[in-house]
């Protein structure tokens, strides 16, 4: 099949096996080179890749922000060992993206044998008192983060890994990471055990989500509210136009 020339079949079966991209998005793919371009923002997606990112993430949120951002994107999970192995926040969440954007390149390069690529990675911690709060083991664990977060300020950090590997070329990485500050309005332990009960807590680092039924107690937000939600896609945008023009 030429570029340009997927018809309506072929974009369905390909949605059904990719799962992640839209109708529109697949269009896109296949259309010509200069469609691709002004569909992402820029010149440099299409001038190198004719195909989505690799998204090392399974993360709802982060699929969805980037959906919204119509950027488009393909879901590769990770699955590695997510445990800390520091204290600084900033650092822990950017070690983490690393090992998932290593660990997703690795797999496209020797059991896909993918020699173009961009794989974007991300882990989301929150701090506190020096403490890093990842996601809850059970509601217990849950309930202790959300009583030391409530009443007060936190700091959210997200890091973020884009791997970009162009033909004939090694992979090159970029790593960084993002900061917003977050304040809870008192919330009784009444309230947290309603929340808990939800069910909403215990995927999420500090045990929350700011875009869910937690959002009641938000009081204050300093910084990129969809880096709280899992990934600053502003910021991703703008150091991925810049990483391809390198």
């Amino acid at each position: 099949m030429k570029p340009g020339e997927a018809g309506e079949e072929d974009i369905r079966n390909a949605s059904i096996i990719i799962g992640d991209v839209t109708p529109d998005i697949l269009r896109m793919l296949a259309g010509k080179e200069e469609d691709r371009a002004s569909y992402i923002g820029d010149p440099g997606f299409a001038k190198i890749f004719n195909k989505p990112i690799i998204l090392a993430s399974a993360s709802p949120r982060r699929k969805e922000l980037l959906t919204k951002a119509d950027i488009p994107f393909v879901v590769m999970p990770a699955n590695i060992d997510e445990s800390i192995k520091t204290e600084d926040p900033a650092f822990a969440a950017e070690e983490i993206s690393a090992r998932k954007a290593e660990a997703v390149a690795k797999r496209l390069l020797n059991e896909n044998k993918e020699d173009t690529f961009i794989v974007l990675s991300a882990d989301t911690v929150v701090s506190v008192d020096g403490r890093i709060l990842g996601k809850p083991v059970d509601e217990e664990d849950a309930f202790n983060m959300l009583h030391i977060l409530q009443g007060r300020d936190h700091d959210v950090f997200t890091g973020v890994t884009i791997g970009i590997k162009r033909e004939g070329e090694h992979i090159h990485y970029k790593h960084f990471n993002e900061r917003t500050r977050v304040k809870i309005y008192p919330v009784s332990d009444e309230q947290i055990r309603d929340y808990i009960s939800t069910g909403e807590p215990m995927d999420k680092a500090g045990a929350y989500a700011i875009q869910g039924s937690f959002a009641k107690y938000i009081k204050s937000i300093q910084g990129d509210y969809s880096n709280v939600v899992g990934l600053p896609v502003g910021r991703v945008f703008k150091e991925l136009r810049q990483f391809l023009r390198k």
